[in-house]
């Protein structure tokens, strides 16, 4: 066995992107739960998702959010039941599909959500220079984007 590995994965960029997601869903998931949102982060992303933009079918949510069609049909079988969503019938490229908006009753929770939440990702921001939180932020999504383009992603 070969010990004189030239790179260690833990000392890749990769790993520590995982390392820093990881982190990122670990205080989601703690702040959501201490408040007792009565959403979960997944569902509060698909709400957010849908407030940009403007009525999408399953398979685009699954897209954005990257979570299978499975998952995601779980996840706006939830919103739905809660009165946080509605499914429209229409036709897409001469193919029956639903489509998803928020309903008002969904936008004032995302936004109740929101509030509670925002002081506590607030403290983490505050800790670091907001310059460097924007250039970190233009790194990621620049590498999001090269991501795309190198992986074969089928949702």
């Amino acid at each position: 066995m070969d010990s004189q590995i030239k790179e260690h994965f833990t000392d890749t960029i990769f790993y520590q992107i995982e390392l820093t997601a990881k982190y990122c869903k670990l205080l989601g998931q703690q702040v959501f739960e201490k408040y007792n949102m009565g959403l979960s982060l997944e569902e509060y992303s698909v709400l957010d998702v849908l407030t940009i933009n403007d009525a999408l079918c399953q398979r685009d949510i699954a897209k954005l959010i990257l979570k299978d069609r499975a998952n995601t049909g779980k996840l706006l079988d939830t919103l739905a039941a809660k009165n946080y969503i509605e499914r429209e019938l229409t036709v897409k490229n001469n193919r029956p599909v639903k489509l998803v908006k928020i309903t008002d009753e969904g936008l004032r929770k995302l936004n109740a959500v929101a509030e509670t939440a925002r002081p506590n990702y607030n403290l983490v921001k505050e800790k670091i220079n907001s310059r460097n939180l924007l250039k970190v932020g233009d790194l990621l999504k620049e590498l999001r984007e090269v991501l795309k383009e190198t992986l074969e992603i089928q949702i």
